[in-house]
C-alpha cells in the first residue's frame, strides 16, 4: 500500500490488469461474431466461458509460478534476508491488483471538475462511470461519483486483498481477472451494439461469487468506523440495487454520510438521506480511507494465523 501512495500505478506497457483488459478486448472480437439478436444465446455463452476460463487459469498459473519462486528465496538466501526479499517482491507484484491511490484521485478529479462548472463535472464522471452522464444534476453527479467510491473500494481494494490472503498472489490476480471481466463483459444491455447479456452471463456470475463476501466485509467496516446507527437498514438498503454486492459498500456509505444515493430509475438508497454536498465527498474518501487502514492490520493478523 505504500507504493500505492507513493507511486501510483506501474507504466500501462507493465500493468496485468491492461494486460487481463487487452486479453478479454480480443477474446470478446472472438465471441461477437457468434451473439444471437435474441432469445437465449448459449453458443456466445459457452464461448465465453471457454475464454474466461483460459484466461482465468492463465493468470492463476502464472501468479503461481511466480509466488512459488519467491517463496523459495529464503530458503536460498537466509531466513531474514531471503524472507524480507520475498515480501517486498510479493508487495510489488499485488500493488498493481489495487488502485486506492488511483480511485481517490478520480473522485477528486470529479469533484474538481464539478466546482468549475456542472457540464465539466459531468465529463470527468464519464471517465469514472459506465452510465449516461449528460442530463445528470450536480447533486447526482456527486451521488455517482460517490457510490463509484464505494463500489471500487470493494473491486479494487478489499477484494482483491481479501483473496490475497486467502490464496495468495494467485488469489488476487485471479479476481482481478474476474473482476475486469465482468466490467468489460457482463452486460446487462447492448455491447457495441449488440445483445451482449448471454455472452457476458458466465463474467457476471464469477464476479458476483467471488465478490459475495469481500463487499459484505467493506459495508461492515465502513459502518463500524464511519455509522454507529443505521444497521437495520443496511440490509434492506443495500438490496435495493440489481447487482448482489455492489449495493452492500455503497448503502454502508450512504448511511454514513446521512445522504441519499441512486442511479435515476433504477434505486435510490437512503431515500430519506439529504443531497450530497463537496463535503461529503471529502468525508466519503476519509471513511475509504480508514477503512483501508484498518483492513491492513486485519489481513495481517489472518495470514499470521494461516501460517500456523
Amino acid at each position: 500500500m505504500l507504493v500505492d501512495w507513493q507511486l501510483g500505478e506501474p507504466p500501462l506497457r507493465w500493468h496485468p490488469v491492461v494486460w487481463m483488459g487487452n486479453y478479454l478486448g480480443w477474446a470478446g472480437r472472438l465471441v461477437a461474431p457468434m451473439v444471437a439478436t435474441e432469445g437465449p444465446d448459449y453458443k456466445s455463452f459457452g464461448l465465453a466461458a471457454l475464454m474466461w476460463f483460459s484466461g482465468a487459469a492463465t493468470v492463476y498459473v502464472a501468479a503461481w509460478f511466480l509466488q512459488k519462486s519467491i517463496l523459495e528465496l529464503p530458503q536460498a538466501l537466509g531466513a531474514w534476508p531471503g524472507g524480507l526479499l520475498a515480501a517486498l517482491l510479493l508487495g510489488l507484484l499485488l500493488k498493481p491488483l489495487l488502485a486506492w491511490a488511483m480511485l481517490r484521485s478520480e473522485v477528486l478529479a470529479v469533484e474538481a471538475a464539478l466546482g468549475e462548472s456542472l457540464m465539466a463535472g459531468r465529463q470527468r464522471l464519464g471517465w469514472l462511470v459506465s452510465r449516461d452522464v449528460t442530463n445528470l444534476t450536480e447533486a447526482q453527479v456527486r451521488e455517482s461519483t460517490i457510490e463509484s467510491l464505494a463500489e471500487n473500494l470493494n473491486d479494487s481494494v478489499v477484494a482483491p486483498i481479501f483473496w490475497f490472503v486467502l490464496l495468495g498472489l494467485p488469489g488476487a490476480a485471479l479476481y482481478r481477472f474476474a473482476n475486469t471481466a465482468d466490467a468489460m463483459w457482463g452486460y446487462r444491455g447492448t455491447r457495441n451494439g449488440q445483445v451482449w447479456e448471454w455472452a457476458g452471463k458466465w463474467a457476471a456470475w464469477a464476479d458476483d461469487v467471488l465478490s459475495w463476501l469481500p463487499a459484505r466485509i467493506t459495508a461492515v467496516l465502513l459502518m463500524v468506523l464511519g455509522c454507529r446507527n443505521g444497521w437495520r437498514a443496511l440490509g434492506q438498503q443495500a438490496r435495493m440495487t440489481p447487482s448482489p454486492n455492489s449495493g452492500w459498500p455503497m448503502a454502508a456509505m450512504a448511511l454514513c454520510l446521512g445522504v441519499r444515493l441512486g442511479k435515476p430509475g433504477v434505486y435510490t438508497l437512503n431515500p430519506a438521506g439529504r443531497a450530497p454536498l463537496a463535503a461529503d465527498t471529502q468525508q466519503a474518501i476519509i471513511y475509504a480511507r480508514n477503512t483501508l487502514l484498518a483492513l491492513i492490520p486485519c489481513a495481517l493478523a489472518a495470514i499470521y494465523l494461516i501460517a500456523l
